[in-house]
C-alpha cells in the first residue's frame, strides 16, 4: 500500500488513479536497486584542460551500445522527450539530471530525481566525471569516454 502524491491517500500498488482525488497514477517513476557494477579501466586523462567533448555510452539497462555526444555546454538527461539526452524507462525521472561543462571537464548533478544519481556506486548529489566512470541513471549504466583534444 502506498500513499497518492496528491492528496496522501492511501492507494494500492497497482492501482492506476487515486480514489480519493481521481490523480492518475499512470507514468509515474518506479523504484530500483542500484547495480554492483565495477568501473571499467580505462585510462585517465592526461591534461583535462585539453578536453574538448565527452561520451555517455550505455553499457548496461535499456537501449545499450547508444552513446550520447556531450558537445553542448549544458544538457538535460531525463525520460521527458525533451530532454537532450532521452532515457525511456520508468525508474528514470522526467527530469533526472543536468550535465555541464566546466573548465576540467563535464559536472553532473542530480535534479532532486527519485531514484537518485549514481557515480561509481557511490549516491551524489553531483560529481565531476573522469575517464572511465560509470554513471547510473535509473536502470542505465552509462560510461563517461572523455575526447582529448590537442590545441
Amino acid at each position: 500500500m502506498q500513499n497518492c502524491p496528491v492528496c496522501g491517500a492511501p492507494v494500492a500498488a497497482d492501482a492506476t488513479a487515486c480514489e480519493a482525488c481521481g490523480f492518475k497514477l499512470l507514468g509515474r517513476t518506479q523504484a530500483f536497486k542500484p547495480l554492483n557494477m565495477q568501473a571499467q579501466a580505462s585510462p585517465a586523462m592526461a591534461n583535462p584542460a585539453l578536453l574538448s567533448e565527452a561520451t555517455l555510452k550505455i553499457v548496461k539497462g535499456p537501449q545499450i551500445g547508444s552513446s550520447f555526444r556531450l558537445a553542448a555546454d549544458r544538457l538535460t538527461v531525463g525520460r521527458s522527450p525533451q530532454c537532450d539526452i532521452f532515457l525511456n524507462d520508468m525508474t528514470v525521472s522526467r527530469m533526472h539530471a543536468t550535465i555541464e561543462r566546466t573548465p576540467a571537464g563535464f559536472r553532473i548533478s542530480d535534479a532532486d530525481s527519485f531514484n537518485g544519481l549514481w557515480v561509481n556506486n557511490l549516491n551524489v548529489k553531483d560529481a565531476d566525471l573522469r575517464d572511465g566512470d560509470i554513471v547510473q541513471i535509473g536502470t542505465f549504466c552509462l560510461m563517461y569516454l572523455a575526447t582529448p583534444t590537442m590545441r
